[in-house]
């Protein structure tokens, strides 16, 4: 078995027994579920690339449910990268996204789901990057993996040092807003790496779609640990 599909199958096994990574159960409830692709006709009609307006539309809907969450969804090909040349490549446009987004009002907590070391942060301020990003690094029976936290807020930063120990449920950050979190809605981007081949404080969030299978290999489904109904 490969790393990765160790990872994947000690997820599995642990499935249902980690803590919550913001303090909604994400398991109960209708929480609304975007579809961030260009098959949504609905998007053509909305200033994705306007932040504020993207916000509101967003969050009017996410107001009206129970939990008040929004779901960004892994292996999603979306139209919404459009607005930094960061995605940009000369040869391919990156567009596959690695990770689930959370859409939640900025401040709210960010908590470990499992016990964890810090393995690197940083704060990646380009227009469209993550903004401040927090690594974190895990053993499960025996897998040694990743997740990574992007969006958050600048104040998350503050005091971190490297291999810092985390208890699951305990706080390691809070939801950035639009002028601290690579100017997006507020949300937290959530991934799981099997493998951050040797970078640090930065992981691609997003795949170029010739590169979608190696990279989704690399970065298995977050709702193994997130448990989100509907998903």
């Amino acid at each position: 078995m490969s790393d990765a599909g160790a990872l994947v199958a000690a997820l599995r096994r642990h499935r249902g027994t980690f803590a919550p990574v913001i303090p909604v159960d994400l398991g109960v409830g209708e929480p609304v579920i975007f579809d961030l692709s260009s098959t949504n006709r609905e998007l053509e009609h909305v200033r994705i690339h306007d932040t504020v307006a993207f916000s509101e539309y967003l969050f009017e809907q996410i107001a009206t449910r129970r939990p008040p969450v929004g779901i960004g969804r892994w292996d999603e090909d979306r139209v919404q990268y459009r607005h930094s040349p960061l995605f940009d490549d000369a040869v391919e446009r990156r567009s596959v996204h690695l990770g689930i987004d959370l859409f939640v009002v900025a401040g709210t907590p960010v908590h470990a789901p499992l016990p964890a070391r810090l393995h690197s942060f940083a704060d990646n301020d380009r227009l469209g990057d993550y903004g401040p990003t927090i690594i974190l690094e895990h053993q499960l029976d025996g897998v040694h993996f990743f997740t990574l936290y992007g969006h958050l807020s600048r104040p998350s930063l503050a005091g971190l040092e490297p291999s810092l120990a985390f208890a699951a449920c305990d706080r390691i950050g809070w939801v950035g807003e639009q002028h601290e979190n690579g100017s997006w809605p507020p949300h937290l981007h959530f991934q799981i790496i099997a493998d951050l081949l040797g970078m640090t404080g930065d992981f691609p969030g997003v795949a170029a779609p010739s590169q979608r299978a190696r990279l989704l290999d690399l970065c298995p489904d977050p709702n193994l640990i997130l448990g989100i109904r509907g998903l």
